[in-house]
């Protein structure tokens, strides 16, 4: 940061400091103790001289001095010194400029930084862009973190770790494996190709269960080799540079120039044994694990079927579940191919399937085929209606996965169907407006297909349970794959290719509009110029991103886009949709608002065809704003596909994946941005407290919750962070968190037992018995504290001392020897985070909630319990303690014991005239005539062990109501005074942050 010139001898500085890099004017000094070795003694000394001088602001470790030429004086112009915290960041990247020529830019919290001059450039930004990613997920995203177990610990978050977390994540992506598959190792090679009569040189991947390659030479040839599919393994020649895998694909693969080959060979030995001894065990896995164990239980993530159904609808699913697992795709069923069908469009579909055979035979069969430009090319021009299936399950790394798991779908479709849940419930509202115009869906067997695939998806993966736009991609799939290739297929999508697209918050999506929108401003600024509000895209495109193009296009052009993006990914969507805007340029370019443009290209996708399709068109619903009676030009869909490989082929999948990166930070800090705003619209309107003070609060109450989450190992704090949730409930703190928020912003934290009136204030805040408070509660109790009127402080008070909050035995033990209770995690995982259910919300008791909070009457301060004994004692001493430390101190003491000697005379008075012994004045008067004084005392003590029970149950009766005491307090106007007097919030939260700061400090120290 730039500072102020101050002018140095640097001469003297030497002492202290440590030179660099040197320029003609510009001096890059190190403070000695930082940095690599620490400075040995010297380094030491200075670290204990800054730590005694300046002991709240520390010197920063680096500075930059500008010099002039052949002189001996310096002048300090910008130091690094400055704090930002990751769940901050919305912003990250590289930058260049005329005065920096490589820089890494931070926004955050509306302020820019731009920090250069760094020794590694690329290795430190890579490693921010790792951090600030862990940081994000760890603390905003749930979901994607609890996917994630190399997140767990914060503490074993090391450079080495988040390198190679990065390098397993490039590999499973390319290679479109399973996300849990570990890469072992990458090597330089070169890999004989067969069609080419030449060796390719690119790099092998081995990891736990494949072998893979992908060429470096731009000859796009990518190899994926099961080691289950591997029979052989040969050295050929004595160099030991040669290694040839024979694979039940028919198929030799050779790889030369391999380094240390011998070391991989004995690695991929044990490799090979192990695969071949877990086929061997997959093959006897139903004779040993019986169907009903509770290790099953535990591999499909539940413990059976719950106990009870729901009426006709759960009977239903009871007798479909016996049925059996549909085994042929419904495109077969329903629309069965003629062989004697001579149209033409038959023939280019004969002619389709005769080109892929043909470099079947050149290039493979199988999983282990070579995948070169020629079959990308192949399926640009769409896949024929009978190889769609084999190969969206080849291209999508489904395969892999339905072969690591024989017999799954099966067992997980009994064990899941007759459940009823939320998810189920949404399930079968939208079966029947699943591509409704397919004949498959019009019947009992493609909705019944349907449900299976999604309720034992729901089951599979309660955390995503059922998302909306789930129910068209799966009856694409089932139309073209069998029931369990339909499966694993919506898991190769739901859980590689499209990650976080279907969740509660579809934050993939968001984030992918994001990148599109960047390539749109790169590649379409002609567009960009006219459209003067980008959200604009992002509204018209989540469609496009969520359903792949499928619910926009007629189902016999979207296929053809489905395969693109099984062999692709993203990238061909993001092409598509630059192809869609840029083919319509003219005409949006003249639009004059954003519903003529929606218009526009809802009319381009109704009339995109497909002329090779052997399919008869569909009755395809044209989207709403489209005019049919206008003549409009028809679009191949395979001509727009090859334009916009043609224009934007150029896009790698590693700088969408940088972009997807870079973006998450600006989608979540958004969506928090917006949690805030909602937050505090709504709590402002139960509070006194300033926009500026409730946003500070709210701060604070965010970062004590990030605290915990970030730094303790199985926070229970994290586990109740659901972004889910409604607004209010989405940040909670637990009784230590909201403790440490009261020490230093209550304005009775000075007192001795405010560790017990932090208790018992969260106890009485906790209405559901949950172990959680919201922001709405935490400030509202504040507000009464500092903002209240005399009775509403005093009622608080009185609430505090009588239970839930108070209990009887809490007022003998000192606050100091209180252990913290422990986590009762038994309280809030309920009925409704268990099994399906888990993180649904439950929309009939929100609104019952509502309902009961609308109708709720203030609480009347004679509906409040009578205080005993024992908590007036404690209130007493509570008042006492309040009033220590205040000016008026003495006349407060004395004050309270008037009040409280009124309040013990009152009640000995009510006492007396209560006893059944006490003679009313009319016969007092008759009995002191009749009577002498010695029978008077003789009859006192005939009834005086009588007099002593009484006694012992009236010291239990005693109690006291809460308006003797608020008049009896009305009455000493200097208690009055203390109570309405006006108390500053804004130091507390001042000091607050500045502690904050400091836990934040020693925290990054211990790690």
């Amino acid at each position: 940061m730039w500072l102020k010139p101050e002018e140095v001898l640097l001469k003297n500085a030497l002492k202290l400091w440590v030179t660099e890099k040197t320029h003609k004017y510009f001096v890059l000094q190190r403070r000695r103790g930082y940095g690599e070795g620490g400075g040995g003694l010297t380094g030491l000394l200075v670290g204990t001289l800054d730590t005694v001088f300046d002991s709240t602001s520390k010197v920063a470790p680096y500075r930059i001095l500008h010099q002039t030429p052949e002189s001996q004086v310096y002048w300090s112009i910008a130091c690094v010194k400055i704090i930002i915290s990751w769940d901050e960041i919305s912003k990250l990247e590289k930058t260049m400029s005329v005065i920096l020529s490589e820089s890494i830019h931070i926004h955050s919290r509306g302020e820019d930084y731009y920090f250069s001059m760094f020794v590694h450039f690329n290795e430190t930004f890579l490693l921010m862009e790792q951090l600030a990613d862990y940081a994000v997920k760890r603390l905003f995203d749930k979901e994607a973190f609890e996917t994630d177990a190399s997140l767990n610990d914060p503490l074993q978050i090391t450079r080495r770790g988040l390198e190679n977390r990065a390098r397993n994540e490039y590999f499973t992506a390319l290679f479109r494996l399973p996300r849990e598959e570990s890469l072992d190792d990458i090597l330089d090679c070169f890999l004989w190709i067969p069609f080419c009569h030449a060796h390719a040189f690119g790099k092998m991947f081995i990891s736990d269960h494949y072998i893979c390659f992908s060429s470096q030479d731009g000859s796009h040839c990518n190899v994926i080799i099961p080691l289950r599919e591997v029979i052989g393994m040969d050295t050929p020649d004595s160099s030991g540079k040669h290694i040839s895998f024979s694979t039940r694909c028919k198929i030799t693969f050779r790889f030369t120039e391999i380094k240390d080959s011998d070391g991989l060979v004995k690695k991929l030995e044990g490799k090979l044994k192990c695969s071949a001894s877990a086929q061997g065990s997959l093959g006897n896995e139903e004779e040993l694990c019986p169907k009903n164990s509770q290790e099953d239980n535990a591999f499909f993530g539940h413990d059976g079927l719950p106990p009870s159904f729901a009426g006709d609808q759960s009977s239903a699913l009871l007798k479909e579940s016996s049925k059996t697992v549909n085994t042929e795709a419904l495109m077969r069923v329903f629309h069965p191919q003629d062989a004697e069908n001579l149209d033409s469009k038959m023939l280019k579909e004969k002619m389709k399937v005769q080109s892929w055979n043909i470099h079947f035979v050149e290039y493979g069969h199988g999983v282990c085929m070579f995948r070169t430009k020629k079959t990308r090319d192949l399926v640009m021009r769409g896949i024929p209606e009978a190889l769609r299936g084999e190969l969206w399950l080849l291209f999508s790394g489904a395969n892999n996965d339905m072969a690591s798991h024989p017999g799954y779908y099966t067992e997980l479709v009994e064990r899941s169907m007759g459940t009823c849940s939320l998810a189920t419930d949404e399930i079968e509202r939208d079966l029947h407006r699943s591509l409704p115009e397919h004949p498959a869906f019009q019947s009992d067997t493609g909705i019944s297909a349907l449900r299976r695939v999604l309720t034992a998806y729901a089951s599979r993966n309660p955390k995503i349970g059922y998302c909306q736009a789930m129910n068209i991609l799966t009856s694409v799939l089932l139309l073209y794959a069998k029931e369990e290739e339909a499966f694993w297929l919506l898991v190769a999508v739901c859980e590689r290719m499209l990650p976080d697209y279907f969740n509660r918050r579809i934050i993939g999506a968001l984030v992918d509009q994001a990148v599109f929108e960047e390539f749109i401003r790169s590649h379409l600024p002609q567009l960009t110029e006219h459209m003067t509000d980008m959200t604009f895209f992002s509204s018209v495109s989540l469609s496009w991103f969520l359903t792949i193009f499928i619910s926009v296009l007629p189902i016999e052009s979207a296929v053809n886009v489905v395969d693109c993006f099984f062999y692709d990914g993203i990238k061909a969507i993001l092409q598509l949709g630059l192809a869609v805007l840029d083919y319509n340029m003219d005409k949006l370019l003249l639009c004059k608002d954003d519903a003529e443009a929606v218009t526009i290209l809802n009319k381009f996708f109704d009339n995109v065809t497909n002329k090779d399709s052997p399919l008869p068109r569909m009755a395809h619903h044209p989207p709403v704003g489209s005019n049919n009676q206008e003549p409009q030009t028809k679009v191949d869909i395979t001509e727009l596909i090859a334009e916009s490989y043609e224009k934007y082929g150029d896009i790698q999948s590693m700088e969408v994946e940088s972009m997807r990166r870079r973006n998450r930070l600006y989608v979540i800090q958004t969506l928090e941005d917006t949690t805030r705003q909602n937050v505090l619209r709504v709590v402002s309107q139960e509070v006194m407290f300033s926009p500026k003070e409730l946003e500070d609060l709210f701060e604070l109450f965010k970062k004590e919750h990030f605290l915990s989450c970030y730094w303790i190992p199985h926070s229970p704090a994290l586990k109740h962070h659901d972004s889910s949730l409604p607004y209010l409930e989405q940040y909670q703190i637990d009784r230590k968190q909201y403790c440490t928020l009261f020490k230093h912003l209550s304005p009775w934290s000075h007192s001795a037992n405010a560790d017990l009136l932090a208790l018992w204030s969260f106890r009485l805040l906790d209405e559901n018995a949950d172990c959680l408070i919201s922001f709405k509660e935490f400030s509202c109790v504040l507000d009464v504290m500092y903002n209240g009127s005399f009775t509403d402080k005093l009622k608080l008070l009185f609430k505090l001392h009588i239970p839930p909050a108070f209990t009887e035995d809490e007022s003998t033990i000192p606050a100091a020897s209180k252990q913290p209770e422990p986590f009762d995690e038994s309280v809030i995982q309920g009925d409704h985070l268990d099994g399906s259910n888990k993180g649904k919300v439950d929309i009939q008791a929100y609104l019952k909630q509502w309902h009961e909070e609308l109708t709720r009457k203030e609480e009347s301060i004679r509906n409040l319990p009578r205080i005993n004994q024992s908590q007036f004692v404690q209130f007493s001493k509570t008042l006492y303690n309040l009033f220590h430390g205040d000016p008026n101190e003495e006349a407060l003491f004395r004050a309270i014991t008037t009040v409280t000697g009124l309040l013990l005379r009152m009640e000995e008075v009510g006492r007396m005239l209560n006893s059944p012994n006490f003679p009313s004045p009319n016969k007092q008067g008759t009995i002191q005539d009749c009577q002498s004084r010695d029978s008077i005392q003789e009859n006192q003590a005939l009834n005086v062990s009588e007099d002593n029970a009484q006694g012992r149950q009236a010291e239990i009766e005693w109690t006291f109501a809460f308006e003797q005491i608020l008049a009896s307090l009305l009455n000493e106007p200097v208690l009055v005074s203390f109570f309405e007097k006006h108390v500053n919030i804004r130091a507390k939260i001042e000091q607050a942050k500045s502690v904050q700061l400091r836990a934040k400090r020693q925290s990054n120290a211990i790690d």
